[in-house]
């Protein structure tokens, strides 16, 4: 049987969401080693895309296969009990056998926050990358603007070996004041993003709002098809994956 499930996770003590062979420290990982100990088989989690190390999510989706069937209340219950207290299943669903929690995905949203002004609140500093400048956000959202639509983005991809199609669409991306205009979020809509896409978009946008680059110098950027012309990689702390859309259709059992 398929089941689906969101989860949140504060990312700050992880290697990421993959799983990987020289630690125990991932998402992936705390996952399954859980799923096979509650219902004694090997089981496998597949994630909507590979959050980096340090990365958070407050909408991460994933799915996974149980020959024995669960109640989903139930199943998602017993691993909430066990899991450490920085990942938690918010919701669990049986879905279609077919469902893919990465293939069927046809639309994300990801956060980055930036604190600007002062010390981080001592609460929240682990989800933003403390700046400790300000920020014009008028030439951040004009360079933004550029970004919209579908464009090969391969400048703002972190994998240089990358052999795939780098093509994506960008259906918005909104900049807003938080924290009493102490910090800001930059709010990401795509279709599909490239690795460490959404880090190297935010700091492109936050040297245009320094006065470091400007915002026109995206459609440059873009045509470069080159890692080296778009800004530097923002810090994987003040990332969060917000939400993972899919189709009804695909949702249906």
């Amino acid at each position: 049987m398929n089941y689906k499930m969101i989860l949140q996770y504060d990312g700050t003590r992880y290697n990421g969401w993959q799983k990987q062979g020289n630690t125990e420290h991932t998402i992936q990982g705390k996952l399954e080693a859980l799923l096979a100990r509650l219902t004694g088989q090997p089981v496998e989690v597949q994630g909507s895309g590979r959050t980096d190390a340090g990365v958070h999510a407050k909408g991460q989706a994933a799915h996974f296969h149980l020959k024995k069937p669960w109640e989903p209340e139930r199943l998602m219950e017993e691993i909430n009990r066990y899991l450490p207290e920085d990942i938690g299943v918010l919701e669990l669903a049986a879905a279609p056998e077919r469902f893919h929690s990465r293939l069927n995905a046809v639309g994300k949203i990801y956060r980055y926050q930036v604190w600007m002004k002062g010390k981080a609140d001592v609460f929240s500093h682990r989800f933003f990358y403390s700046l400790g400048k300000d920020l014009d956000r008028d030439a951040m959202e004009q360079a933004a603007a550029l970004l919209v639509g579908e464009h090969d983005f391969r400048s703002f991809c972190g994998n240089k070996n990358m052999k795939k199609s780098t093509v994506r669409r960008i259906d918005a991306i909104h900049i807003r004041p938080v924290w009493s205009g102490k910090a800001l979020e930059m709010d990401f809509e795509g279709n599909g993003f490239l690795q460490q896409m959404v880090r190297i978009m935010a700091g492109t946008l936050i040297e245009a709002g320094l006065g470091e680059r400007e915002p026109g110098s995206i459609g440059e950027i873009l045509q470069a098809k080159n890692r080296q012309a778009a800004g530097f990689t923002a810090p994987a702390q003040g990332l969060c994956l917000l939400q993972v859309m899919y189709k009804e259709r695909d949702l249906k059992v």
